[in-house]
């Protein structure tokens, strides 16, 4: 008798992600169970709770997916999972706080079925949040030369620091874009721009972007409007126009559901795996 998968949902969020939830259950998972409010000091007895009652043999159906809005809280959950484990006892690991891995992952899978990453320089505007400091650590490990663009300079340049930690060969550029022509300067040059701001925060106008000749990609990651990028609707897929190929937040959605569900899946192959920016992405190239 083969036994269920079940998935530990970890919410930071006072209320479990009905999101999560959704997609967990379309992926397969046979028994959620949900989470919420979920501290660090919460978390050993809960992972203990889910490696301790089945054999080393049969941990591989036994799985934690971690979420919640709160995405450096989520990365401490992780820290602290992972501190749980000892020899065959543990259990594989899956980390989508606020959507930012599987968004991310998803946007650099789409840039590079138009671009050779390596050989481009790409812009992030809104680079400090949570999807854009995820989707320069993606481009850099492709190669690509990544201008890492904020209104705080100083931001900018704490997470090329912080990328350049990760990834050591790292080509980062960090900018400053406070307005328009700031804004300008930075896609100037550029093959691709990615917007990863906040919803309804618009970052680049439509004139801004349809002037910038180098431009051959434009991925637009808010779905509320005003879009982030101006003349990028969110439901845009691979659309050309103005010379460039536009893609908006929904036209992105469906790479990263893809993903999401084929994530949730591979963690039921082996009890082991450790699912964060990195390893998404890894998936979503053989998907």
């Amino acid at each position: 008798m083969s036994l269920s998968k079940i998935l530990l949902c970890l919410d930071t969020d006072p209320q479990p992600s009905v999101f999560d939830a959704v997609v967990a259950v379309d992926a397969g998972v046979d028994q959620l169970l949900r989470q919420g409010g979920v501290s660090v000091d919460d978390v050993r007895n809960l992972i203990y709770g889910a490696m301790f009652t089945r054999g080393p043999g049969d941990l591989k159906n036994t799985a934690v997916f971690i979420g919640g809005s709160d995405v450096g809280a989520g990365e401490e959950l992780l820290a602290k999972a992972r501190e749980c484990f000892f020899g065959p006892m543990r259990v594989s690991l899956m980390l989508d706080s606020n959507g930012a891995n599987t968004t991310a992952a998803a946007a650099v899978l789409c840039a590079r079925k138009h671009l050779k990453l390596a050989e481009s320089t790409a812009t992030v505007l809104a680079a400090t949040g949570s999807v854009g400091r995820r989707v320069a650590r993606l481009l850099a490990r492709e190669g690509a030369t990544v201008r890492v663009a904020s209104r705080q300079l100083s931001r900018a340049q704490q997470v090329c620091d912080d990328v350049r930690r990760l990834v050591p060969d790292a080509q980062l550029e960090a900018w400053e874009t406070r307005e328009t022509e700031s804004t300008l300067a930075a896609i100037d040059g550029a093959a691709c721009v990615v917007a990863a701001g906040a919803p309804a925060a618009q970052l680049l106008p439509e004139e801004a972007r349809r002037e910038a000749k180098s431009l051959t990609l434009a991925i637009d990651l808010n779905a509320v409007p005003p879009a982030g990028i101006a003349g990028i609707t969110p439901q845009d897929k691979a659309i050309e126009k103005d010379g460039q190929i536009l893609y908006g937040a929904i036209g992105v959605g469906g790479t990263k559901m893809k993903l999401h569900k084929a994530a949730i899946r591979r963690l039921f192959e082996t009890n082991d795996l450790v699912l964060d920016a990195e390893e998404i992405y890894s998936i979503g190239s053989n998907i």
